[in-house]
């Protein structure tokens, strides 16, 4: 898994690659946590699996924006990581963006 960061004002924009799974959700959530913005916008265009370790982070990172009074977007999903959000109710409480 490869993490990019970007800022542009008060977004920050954090590119996912490859696999999100036990073994490299811990190193996203390392990237994420320190991190303030107004909004969190998560690029997946080029993820290519996420399990549910991946799925604990996008949750703890979605609570903690709702706590900031900020706003989490995860944008580019490929149809496997939308069946994924679908299947597990993430979808509901996602907001997601082509």
């Amino acid at each position: 898994m490869n993490v990019t960061k970007t800022r542009n004002g008060d977004e920050l924009i954090v590119k996912v690659d490859g696999r999100l799974d036990t073994m490299t959700s811990p190193d996203l959530e390392k990237e994420l946590a320190p991190e303030t913005a107004a909004t969190l916008i998560l690029d997946f265009s080029d993820l290519e699996y996420i399990s549910s370790a991946g799925l604990r982070v996008l949750l703890s990172s979605q609570k903690r924006m709702n706590a900031a009074g900020g706003e989490m977007i995860v944008r580019g999903c490929g149809d496997a990581i939308l069946d994924v959000f679908e299947v597990t109710g993430f979808a509901d409480f996602l907001t997601i963006e082509d």
